[in-house]
């Protein structure tokens, strides 16, 4: 059986001897030099070859196809099964008449396909394919999946990023979805995975190519891809053998030199080939290299060398399965021998498959020409030949099928695939650094500047961060000017984000290194780098970083997971491959806490159909064109991720200003559950009242009034038989319904404050007014459910008067400041520009102004926009963060707002016997056929709906947040509530349980 034999300690003692190739010069502090590894620490023990994994084992039926195929072969056709030509999708009629002509006059044995498309690359395949007497193979360079060639096709992380995850089971399902991809489009060949160990941070065309400098590490994700891949019945090939990881040359441009003697090469660059052939490896790839203590003629390249591909690879190692020569157009190669030349040489050194043959014909007369000459004997061919036979059957290629490019993009694109990019970036990131802990974020009650390095884009980045709390974009063309505008933050977060494409440098420039160091030194600094681990190797010293994180590209999703680490959505769970200076080396990544705020990922990582939850587009759009309202934001979360958020539509029904998930709304009556009712949870748990306390105890004004007995617990619940509601503005307005001049002034003055509309205020004292009038109101005769907003007017006079703090600034000191509801306030126009409200209503009753900024209630608006049952503005994300505290029972951020037990008292429907749902404070399913769900919760869920076309419901049992925000108010919210009528918000409330792919 194969064993590791582990040399601690000898690497420890030549660790300590070479500083594991980290230079000590005084000039070089914090810079990666090239490493001189101990080669010793992990050696590989062979196994006997009987004891081989074989993923494609050889049945009677296989040898008898191969066998009959052989004996019907000309010689001509022998030959033609040893190339493998290069092919593209996205040429003109030139070239694909060139490759027909190969196929049908020199009987090639297979194509490389390059750039194109997926569809376009299929239809060329059964072309080709339709052609060739023996099916083709048909490869593909695809390292990091179909895009490293064909547009319109999924793109993968790459190897380096791969290279820091420990889970190896994602990349195994790596290995498999890039399997299906490469099926999918006809090929039975992905030249992957790169067996290359970078130990050369110079490298200058293998670097991310690469899973690390570790051997080790290399080998283990190589063994986990391939498994994946070849599972599905795709073929891997590793590459580039015997070692490309420690060159300072590319060999597509020149013959790059390999320096390391027979034994490092044995222990080091050849481990991973050892370890792959145990495990099932089908085809090699050899590099073009120069390799003097493996071939001693002078820059002989190593694919063409018979010590290498002979003696080396197949017997002494024991390699039986399919061998390719790089590419023979790469300059290594080319500048070496002249076409055909170059073929005969390979061939000749034990390659069976000559890729990217440049001249066919050439190649076939000078292998016929030794042939005859007793070169190259018949059983040379026959060898070469069989085997390639032998693996066209085992990829099904005696049964061939023309591809179906029906739906091709689609199938090549599925959300699934989102999914496991979620995971892999989860896994990846790596914190390197974390003084005082202050990753994660926890404190959200402070300034936080964000400033962009590097030439790439930032907005998944940034909008994720605005996510979580308030974000200020900061940049300057001056550094000075910059650093002034810094000053007045708490902490900076610099983002460096560089191309996510494979070539581009990512180096920082002199610029960037002398600013990002002044930053530091004068700021507590957050640096996140979206790019090459080895780009940070440039930074002096990082003693003035508080925090460093390696999100390794700049993709959508390493920026989302890269805020989400920040503020401790998720932990930090990635090692380096590579190793950056002597503080951060190979291997290296602190651990983070996981806070419990709301994070982001793709349905199916929760459990969620997507397909399903796209019919969610249906409803929307069904609601903006029956104008039943002309805007609106969904959003749902389940197990703590968010999982879908959109914005539909326009502000009005004007296509003039779309919606955005920032935008907001005028939440109305779901202010009694996010704004008053946390508040006076918090109050009930510090003893200051209780289920049976009484109103009048409560109000003083309200003792002596038919109110006084009223409990607590029947005000909650809506069964204490108050008025549903009195229109308090009517008796303010004149005969013709305009404000009167005895209750209201166009401008704020002594006794006029009251801000009620644009350019309207009220006086006062009308206060009491209203206090007064809710105090005298008569009781309902019977004692019944009935919804009235004096519960949470009534609440909020409580609140203020027993804290000292006015309703706004209670639940901002208590709640918003801290859950980073940065965007939930009352009279928003005192802070942000009306351009991201929607407006919810074109008032000609009371206001005759269009409502926008300002609150719709007119109660609440004439409390001057603080009011306990109405008055919040808000977008879907703010109150999912508030709706996932409730659902973790009074924790989020860390932070324990007040106790699980609370919230189930709360959350308890004490009337349910009566025919009456409600919580205390909360919403509840309904218990006959009418209510505010769709029927389809849970009895232990809760929310609350507001008059504005608004809905916010949480599901303990299903782990659900599910919010919905319009304003079907606007123009004119006394016409027909067609959004209620039509069951909007409750047919999406269904769709998401139709949804659950775990119910």
């Amino acid at each position: 059986m194969k064993k590791i034999i582990h040399f601690a300690l000898i690497f420890l003692l030549i660790s300590i001897v070479t500083n594991c190739g980290v230079t000590k010069d005084k000039n070089s502090i914090g810079k990666i030099a090239k490493p001189e590894f101990s080669y010793d620490d992990e050696v590989y023990v062979p196994v006997l070859k009987s004891e081989r994994k074989n993923f494609f084992k050889a049945s009677e039926t296989e040898t008898k196809w191969v066998d009959s195929i052989f004996s019907q072969m000309s010689f001509e056709e022998k030959l033609g099964q040893l190339f493998m030509v290069a092919a593209y999708s996205n040429k003109d009629s030139v070239h694909v008449n060139s490759i027909d002509k190969l196929i049908q006059q020199n009987k090639i044995g297979g194509l490389i396909f390059f750039q194109g498309g997926p569809g376009r690359q299929a239809n060329l395949t059964n072309r080709f394919q339709s052609k060739s007497k023996i099916p083709l193979f048909i490869g593909i360079d695809a390292e990091w999946g179909l895009s490293m060639r064909l547009d319109s096709t999924y793109k993968y992380p790459w190897n380096t990023t791969l290279g820091a995850i420990k889970d190896l089971k994602l990349i195994e399902e790596v290995g498999r979805n890039m399997a299906q991809e490469t099926k999918r489009i006809g090929a039975q060949f992905n030249f992957a995975p790169v067996l290359d160990i970078n130990t050369n941070p110079k490298n200058p065309i293998i670097g991310n190519r690469s899973f690390g400098e570790d051997k080790v590490n290399v080998t283990e994700h190589a063994i986990a891809l391939m498994k994946g891949t070849q599972s599905q019945g795709v073929f891997c090939t590793g590459k580039h053998f015997p070692g490309h990881g420690d060159t300072a040359l590319d060999s597509h441009y020149a013959l790059p030199l390999v320096s390391f003697s027979k034994d490092r090469i044995d222990k080091v660059e050849l481990y991973p080939y050892k370890r792959m052939f145990d495990e099932g490896l089908v085809s090699v790839m050899v590099a073009h290299l120069n390799v003097p203590s493996l071939e001693p003629r002078e820059n002989y390249p190593t694919s063409v060398s018979y010590k290498v591909v002979t003696d080396l690879l197949q017997n002494d190692l024991g390699f039986e399965g399919l061998i390719f020569t790089d590419a023979l157009n790469m300059k290594a190669a080319s500048k070496f021998m002249k076409p055909g030349d170059i073929d005969l040489e390979a061939f000749l050194a034990g390659n069976d498959i000559l890729l990217f043959a440049e001249n066919v014909p050439l190649a076939v007369q000078k292998i016929t020409e030794a042939c005859q000459n007793g070169l190259i004997t018949d059983d040379r061919i026959a060898k070469s030949v069989k085997k390639i036979l032998h693996y066209k059957f085992k990829a099904g290629l005696n049964k061939i099928k023309p591809i179906d490019t029906k739906n091709i993009v689609n199938d090549l694109n599925t959300t699934y695939k989102d999914a496991l990019q979620y995971q892999l970036y989860e896994h990846a990131t790596t914190v390197l650094k974390n003084k005082n802990n202050i990753l994660p974020i926890k404190n959200l009650d402070q300034k936080i500047a964000y400033v962009k390095l590097g030439d790439d884009t930032n907005s998944a980045f940034v909008t994720t961060l605005k996510k979580y709390t308030e974000i200020t974009e900061v940049s300057d063309s001056n550094l000075d000017s910059l650093e002034v505008k810094l000053k007045k933050f708490n902490t900076v977060i610099i983002g460096y984000h560089k191309s996510d494409r494979a070539w581009k440098k990512h180096d920082f420039s002199e610029t960037e290194l002398a600013w990002i160091q002044d930053i530091a030194k004068k700021n507590t600094v957050i640096l996140d780098a979206f790019a090459k681990p080895y780009s940070l190797s440039a930074i002096p010293n990082f003693e003035d970083f508080e925090g460093v994180v390696m999100s390794y590209q700049n993709s959508d999703f390493s920026q989302i997971v890269g805020a989400e680490l920040l503020f401790g959505a998720i932990e930090s769970q990635g090692k380096l491959p590579v190793s950056i200076n002597e503080e951060f080396k190979d291997g290296f990544g602190l651990n983070t806490e996981k806070l419990n705020r709301l994070g982001f990922t793709a349905p199916e990582n929760v459990g969620v159909s997507p397909k399903v939850l796209s019919r969610i587009d249906d409803l929307a759009k069904k609601a903006i064109d029956e104008k039943m309202t002309p805007g609106i934001q969904v959003l749902v979360a389940r197990r703590g991720k968010v999982i879908f958020q959109k914005s539909y539509g326009y502000q009005t029904y004007e296509p003039t200003i779309k919606v955005q998930n920032s935008d907001l709304y005028d939440v109305a009556s779901v202010t009694k559950m996010v704004a008053t009712l946390p508040n006076v949870m918090q109050l009930f748990e510090q003893g200051k009242v209780n289920l049976d306390s009484k109103l009048g105890d409560m109000l003083p004004q309200i003792k002596g009034s038919n109110k006084q007995d009223i409990s607590f617990k029947n005000l909650l619940s809506h069964y204490a038989q108050l008025q549903p509601w009195i229109p308090f503005y009517k008796a303010t307005l004149n005969a013709d319904k305009t404000p009167s001049d005895n209750y209201y002034s166009s401008i704020s003055k002594d006794g006029f404050t009251t801000h009620v509309a644009q350019n309207l205020y009220l006086r006062n004292d009308y206060q009491d007014s209203i206090m007064k009038q809710i105090v005298d109101s008569k009781l309902l005769d019977k004692k019944e459910y009935k919804y009235s907003d004096f519960t949470f007017i009534l609440l909020k006079e409580y609140l203020e008067k027993t804290t000292g703090k006015t309703l706004d600034v209670l639940t901002y000191d208590n709640f918003y400041k801290s859950l980073g509801m940065n965007n939930t306030l009352f009279n928003p126009l005192q802070k942000v520009d009306s351009s991201i409200i929607a407006p919810t209503e074109e008032d000609t009753y009371f206001r005759h102004s269009l409502v926008k900024g300002y609150v719709h209630d007119m109660a609440a608006a004439m409390q001057g926009g603080v009011a306990g049952h109405a008055g919040i503005f808000s977008n879907a994300m703010d109150i999912a963060k508030i709706m996932q505290m409730y659902l973790q029972k009074g924790n989020y951020g860390g932070i324990q707002y007040f106790k699980s037990s609370t919230f189930d008292l709360f959350n308890t429907c004490y009337f349910c016997s009566e025919g009456n749902r409600r919580g205390l404070g909360f919403d509840k399913p309904q218990l006959g056929k009418e209510g505010p769900t769709c029927g389809c919760v849970s009895k232990s869920s809760f929310g609350h709906t507001g008059f504005t076309g608004t809905m916010a419901w949480a599901d303990p049992e299903t782990e659900l947040v599910y919010v919905f925000l319009s304003n079907r108010t606007y123009p004119d919210s006394n016409a027909v509530n067609k959004l209620s009528k039509e069951n909007i918000r409750e047919d999406i409330q269904k769709v998401i349980q139709e949804a659950l792919l775990d119910k």
